[in-house]
This record gives C-alpha cells, structure tokens and sequence, in this order.
C-alpha cells in the first residue's frame, strides 16, 4: 500500500473518532463509508458477523456494539432518524477482521484497529501495575505511622508485629501473617502485602488509616492489647464489607512481586520521551 494511500486513511479514520466521558469510539454509518460499502445492508452481514466473534471470545456484545438512532438530512430540511451502532475500537477491529480484505481501507483498517486495541490494554495494564504499586506505597506509610503510633503508647517493635497478625487474621478469615505466606507462596523474607491483589493491600491500608485515627484522637487508647483490639475490630469490619460483595481476601490468589513491577515500570519510563513521563506526573 502507498505511503500517500496510508496518510490519507489515517487520517480519515483519525477524524472519524469520537470521545465521550474519556471513551473512544465510532459510528458504524461513518465506519461503512471508511471502509468502502455502498449499501448498509452489505455492511450489516459484516457487523453480523463480527457480533459473533465478540460473543465467541466471550466478550459482552453490548459492551462493543451499542444500538442507537441518529437524525439524518433528508433534503428540504426534512430530518428522519436512521438506525446506527456506536462500536468501540475492538468491535471496529472484529469487523475490519470480517470484511473484505481485497479493500484497501480493510486492509488498513485490520492493522489500525488492531494496534489501537493493543495500545489500550498496554495502557490499562500499566494503569493497573501503577495503582497496585501506589496502594502498597501508602500501606507502607501508613503502617510506618501506625508503628510510632504504638511505640509512643509504649509497644515495642515486635508487639507492632503482633497488632499487625491479629488483624490479618481477621481480614483473612482466620489466617495470619505467616499462615497467609505460606498460603500464597511468599518467600520467607518479603512482606506478606508486596504479593497481595490490589483490593486486599487496599483494604489493609483502609483498617490501618482507621485505627491511626482513632489511637490518635483517643488518649486512652494504650498498650499492645487495646491498640490490637482497635485494629482487630477495624479488620474485621473490612472483611465484612468484602464478603458482602463475594470477596474473600485468603482465596484470592498471589500477585507478581511488586519489587519486579517497580523495577519494571522504572525501565519503562527510562525509554519514554520526557513529554509522556509529564503526562505520569514525573518531572
């Protein structure tokens, strides 16, 4: 395909993208025309057959192909409403996969689409690393606050680690620290939370920023045994909340070490261009 043909097609299909509330997506009217079908009959065997595809992914076929009405000319000022999909760049990638290929804007279309769906899910998988990573950060701190806490209502270093396992117990339905390592395959080493999924380290951090709030505000509030019987009733209440919505924290598996992520994302960011590590909030 020439250079010049290339141009002109990204830009077509470029100018031909919408966004709402942060969502990309097109309009299967103006997609039939990008992709050279004269007649919307034709073109619907092909959103037919894509429909399909989706579905036998196991992909959500609302989730991609959203019917809706649209007002079109119809000379003389006269307006009449047409059927139309609005399709998310997956859906546009299956019906570009399902149409004829002999087209050059299909040809084109196989390729753009299928790079851009690869970008989104590079962007949301990096998306999620940087949010699990940011939620141990802010464990850490406010574990790290926890423990001065205690240290100046008279707990040492190892009644700290004692707190912290009776409220593992109760996030983790009965299991400890040590017990939810073993469970998960963490080395011996390595803190339990550096290989939990993003809820639990969540609602660790959450049980913990409450019980440095009310150890603080309440003077009475001392000792190892009232401190653990403050954070013990806080993790309870955070694996009460879990159960309601079906999750609980001890059956869900390991995560990827976020030593690994860490050092992962930092190699990355060492390979971007200075104007997209702004868009990462870094200097």
């Amino acid at each position: 395909m020439e250079k010049e043909i290339i141009v002109k097609l990204h830009k077509n299909f470029d100018d031909r993208a919408h966004m709402e509330k942060g969502v990309e997506f097109w309009y299967a009217r103006e997609l039939q025309v990008l992709l050279g079908y004269d007649k919307w009959s034709n073109f619907e065997k092909v959103i037919d057959k894509a429909k399909i595809a989706c579905e036998t992914v196991g992909q959500v076929i609302h989730n991609h192909f959203a019917d809706v009405g649209k007002m079109v000319d119809i000379g003389s000022g006269a307006k009449k409403e047409v059927a139309d999909i609005i399709l998310t760049r997956y859906a546009c990638y299956l019906i570009a996969q399902n149409g004829d290929s002999r087209k050059d804007a299909i040809a084109f279309a196989m390729t753009y689409f299928a790079v851009q769906t690869r970008k989104q899910e590079i962007l949301e998988k990096r998306l999620a690393i940087w949010e699990r990573v940011q939620a141990r950060e802010k464990l850490t701190a406010s574990e790290k606050q926890l423990s001065g806490l205690i240290f100046e209502r008279g707990v040492d270093g190892q009644g700290f680690a004692r707190i912290r396992n009776r409220g593992d117990v109760q996030l983790f339905g009965g299991y400890g620290t040590q017990e939810m390592k073993k469970r998960l395959g963490v080395p011996e080493k390595r803190p339990l939370a550096d290989f939990l999924p993003s809820v639990t380290i969540k609602a660790k951090d959450l049980a913990t920023e409450i019980t440095n709030l009310n150890v603080k505000k309440d003077e009475t509030i001392r000792g190892e045994m009232p401190i653990s019987l403050e954070h013990v009733k806080n993790n309870r209440n955070m694996r009460d909340m879990l159960e309601k919505s079906g999750i609980r924290p001890e059956q869900l598996p390991a995560e990827e070490d976020i030593k690994k992520l860490e050092r992962k994302i930092k190699s990355e960011d060492k390979k971007l261009p200075k104007n997209v590590k702004k868009l990462n909030g870094k200097n």
